[in-house]
């Protein structure tokens, strides 16, 4: 039984091993039941430290210890191996000890799933397989040899380059894989299944032959091509834009139905989910395919960024994760090709921060992009280390420039290639790379990026004085309290900007006393201070300020724009995320209005007809259209109120979209027709912005037949989920009839399960559009209960858990939160349930109650209620009941 919470790791607390283990020797003997691990460690005292050797080791039988060939005494102290006198010097460890995969539930160490075996270290699974220094500064390097049955496990992989493999006695066999490279135990990885491989082998810039391999279970080999054409392009762009080449003879990727993550980078043996590595057009949609490209670049380049050089400790996660997840996005931002197809990639890499990352932020588990404190690491692989640690990393681009940062990614694996690192070592190496940066300049400010939680609000101001001629810009931010951290102090924030004449003409910027060669149409100012005043000379007329651009920093921005300086900047600017930005606080201004009150929304001409001349622009990218004519998230306009009632939040949404369905009738037609594609399907940004937009328009022709009883619209979007020819138009048309309310949605539920009950992604697909559908009179909620009782439903499996019970706790505010507080009756009896076998799934389902209190009552007290139900259990595990702890101390 598990009681009390764990004391807290801090980060002040590190200090470095007694011990370091330079080379390990692993040999497993595979079988569900009872594997048996056999370790042989080169083991080197640390000679600033001293004192009993204590290894990690969780869930496993110690059977023997030797040291230097010799029995030594050891104890097992909780979740440690101790030796209290190893011998002096180095010495040579050896341990034999067993797990149990096929019990292992957590999917953390060595599990089975699907018949074969599989792993996941990060970032304390190693611990579950063998006794070691788990942590990610101890970097050994690994010789692994793996034995089992043949023909139950005829594809025996890990990490670097195979040796050697070969046939044993009694139908077993071999194979001996060694990685020159020195890694930390979590990113060991084997795998043994019955496999199959999608071969590529390919040629970098150096002239070496590499062999790519995609591993997948027998009939999904078809669904293979896109990973591997996005594995070939990630290898071929990191060594073009950073001259980082692959390393290794060869590199794997395989996929696995059961993975409590996306993916892992473990060194040249990705692991991925099988949602992002699978794909063809019948199956998967256009996002399907953009998310497999993003993740697949994502682990690949942990290669250098994360592999090569790692964190030195858990509080550094985001060293890592923060920077690759900026290289996944420039990227995905490079193949997209087109400027507009790159501004679309923008807008929704900070739409997902906005509506994930910010909320975070002001909740309860708010902590900066390098933590202080933790009691269950896994608990902070979180949108803050990632997504806003991306942000942090841009920034830094954007004070140095695109050369600028290069030169700082080159200067950074001149110094630590090899070593294991702090988010300092590479903010140094930035910095030091351009000495005469405002990167430079600020840099010990810059780190409080690094050190402070919250989001920071910038407030401007602007005065244009008539007769001088000039326009003074006033700046000004400040940060709200967040656990810990009651005052902040001021951060350095890029603010790159634009002004505009009234009539859309972009204005030539010049800073008073600067030279006339010096104006330019955008600039960036950094405001570092707590408030700062910018005058610029030579503005004829009364500008309108495009401020933030590009979206230059993670801040919230509060500039006092009128409605007509909005439709301005809608209409003309030149930054396209600010002209989308101006879209979307001209619908937020409406909404978060009716949802404050709670009065009926009525939709004025001049928003219609805003909104009608995106839709009937003829340059305009269809992407960025359907992006700007979608109307802000309830989470998003939940987080821009005091006090939120999600049933009014959502009545408004519903109303702006009912009427912007009504009101541009015509004109969705018109987008419906204008914009099939009638080519052979491709992925590609400008095919798929076609079909994102007619699939909004066939959505909101729906919706507005539906109100009015008219049969044919509804009719239209069933015949084209029948005879759709990829999952994209197919499940946008059943979004349609569900998003409706059609009755006609049952229907297609039905023949869409009885067509694909044999591809687990897509009734993965099924279950999440189903508890995602807008609520009407608690349908949705009674359909989700209903479904799990379905008998393809499981809460084993991640991905099927993920898509019922996370859809419906984090994705749909209006089913979830219920007067009667039956949604959050469910979601403890979820989190409860989850717990007793996937404690870090459980905790991220926890997760949905983070901002309990900004709900207004009744929701707010049962909120409260449910939480400290769950709370109040003595068996919960550390990462369920550090976020449910933490949330009640708001």
């Amino acid at each position: 039984m598990r009681e009390g919470i764990a004391q807290a790791v801090q980060r002040a607390d590190y200090a470095a091993p007694a011990y370091w283990i330079r080379s390990v020797e692993l040999t497993f003997d595979l079988d569900p039941l009872r594997t048996i691990v056999a370790s042989r460690m080169a083991v080197q005292r640390n000679a600033a430290a001293g004192g009993p050797l204590r290894l990690h080791g969780e869930d496993i039988e110690p059977l023997r210890v030797l040291a230097n060939g010799q029995s030594v005494s050891f104890r097992v102290e909780g979740n440690e191996l101790v030796i209290d006198n190893p011998p002096e010097g180095d010495f040579t460890l050896e341990i034999r000890n067993t797990c149990a995969p096929e019990k292992n539930t957590q999917l953390s160490g060595l599990y089975t799933s699907g018949g074969g075996f599989f792993t996941q270290c990060e970032a304390e699974g190693f611990r579950r397989i063998t006794y070691f220094l788990d942590r990610p500064d101890v970097m050994a390097v690994f010789s692994v040899t793996l034995r089992a049955n043949k023909s139950r496990y005829p594809v025996l992989l890990s990490n670097g380059n195979l040796v050697e493999q070969g046939d044993l006695d009694n139908g077993r066999h071999y194979a001996k894989w060694h990685d020159p490279f020195p890694k930390p135990s979590y990113l060991f990885a084997l795998v043994a299944a019955d496999l199959v491989a999608r071969e590529q082998h390919v040629r970098t810039r150096s002239g070496k032959n590499h062999l790519l391999q995609v591993w997948v279970r027998r009939g999904d080999l078809d669904k293979t091509e896109h990973a591997m054409n996005s594995l070939i392009a990630s290898v071929v762009w990191d060594e073009a834009r950073f001259k980082l080449p692959l390393d290794l003879e060869r590199f794997m990727i395989v996929a696995v139905g059961d993975f409590n993550m996306g993916a892992m980078e473990n060194k040249g043996l990705n692991i991925f989910n099988t949602k992002y590595v699978l794909a063809n057009p019948a199956t998967a949609t256009d996002t399907d395919f953009a998310d497999i490209e993003s993740v697949v670049g994502h682990e690949y380049f942990h290669n250098w960024t994360g592999n090569r050089i790692t964190c030195r400790d858990w509080f550094q996660l985001s060293l890592k994760e923060g920077l690759t997840v900026f290289r996944d996005q420039e990227f995905s931002m490079d193949m997209a090709g087109s400027a507009s197809a790159r501004a679309v990639k923008r807008i929704l890499d900070v739409r997902m921060l906005r509506e994930r990352q910010f909320p975070e932020d002001a909740g309860t588990m708010a902590h900066p992009v390098r933590p202080d404190a933790y009691v269950a690491i896994d608990n902070f692989y979180t949108a803050t280390v990632y997504e806003k640690g991306a942000e942090v990393v841009r920034m830094m681009q954007t004070l140095v420039g695109r050369a600028g940062f290069a030169k700082g990614m080159s200067l950074y694996f001149e110094r630590h290639d090899g070593q294991a690192v702090t988010c300092d070592d590479f903010a140094q190496a930035i910095a030091d790379a351009n000495p005469g940066s405002e990167l430079a300049r600020t840099l010990p400010q810059f780190k409080r990026w690094y050190a402070q939680a919250g989001t920071p609000h910038v407030t401007a101001r602007g005065r244009w004085d008539a007769p001088t001629r000039t326009y003074t810009l006033s700046l000004e931010q400040h940060s709200l309290p967040t656990p810990g951290q009651s005052e902040k102090q001021p951060f350095v924030i890029p603010v790159a900007m634009g002004l505009l004449d009234r009539d859309g003409t972009p204005i030539a910027l010049r800073l008073e006393d600067e030279s006339a060669d010096k104006a330019a149409p955008e600039r960036v100012l950094v405001l570092e201070e707590a408030r700062a005043f910018y005058t610029f000379v030579d503005v004829e007329r009364e500008p309108v300020p495009s401020l933030l651009r590009h979206f230059s920093a993670p801040v919230r921005l509060f500039d006092g724009l009128s409605e007509t300086e909005l439709l301005v900047l809608l209409a003309h600017d030149s930054d396209p995320f600010n002209r989308w930005e101006a879209g979307q606080r001209l619908a937020l201004h409406r909404l978060t209005a009716a949802a404050k009150d709670g009065h009926a929304l009525h939709l004025d001409a001049a928003f219609v007809e805003a909104m009608r001349g995106v839709l009937r622009h003829e340059t305009l990218d269809p992407a960025f259209k359907e992006l700007v004519l979608t109307p802000p998230t309830e989470t998003y306009v939940a987080e821009q109120l005091d006090h939120v009632d999600p049933l009014r939040v959502h009545a408004a949404r519903e109303a702006m979209v009912l009427q912007l369905a009504r009101e541009l009738r015509d004109d969705w037609e018109w987008a419906w027709e204008t914009h099939q594609v009638r080519e052979a399907y491709s992925p590609q940004p400008q095919q798929a912005g076609r079909r994102a937009l007619a699939n909004l328009a066939l959505a909101m022709l729906c919706l507005d037949a539906t109100t009015r009883g008219d049969v044919i619209w509804q009719g239209k979007a069933y015949q084209r989920f029948k005879d759709a020819g990829n999952m994209t138009d197919r499940q946008g048309a059943l979004w349609a009839l569900l998003a409706s309310h059609s009755e006609m949605a049952d229907l297609a539920l039905q023949r869409f399960h009885d067509q694909f009950r044999a591809d687990p992604l897509v009734i993965d697909k099924w279950f999440a559009l189903q508890a995602a559908a807008p609520e009407r009179d608690g349908r949705v909620f009674a359909r989700v209960k209903a479904l799990l009782k379905h008998p393809d439903f499981t809460l084993a499996n991640p991905n099927r858990a993920r898509s019922l019970v996370r859809t419906l706790c984090s994705d749909n505010p209006a089913a979830f939160h219920r007067a009667d507080a039956a949604g959050y009756v469910f979601w403890a009896e979820r989190v409860v349930e989850l717990d007793a076998f996937n404690p870090q799934l459980a905790s991220r389902v926890a997760r949905a109650l983070d901002r309990w209190a900004t709900l207004a009552e009744p929701y707010k007290s049962a909120a409260r209620e449910a939480i400290a139900r769950v709370a109040a259990r003595t068996d919960l595990s550390d990462d369920v009941r550090e976020v449910v702890t933490r949330a009640l101390e708001s």
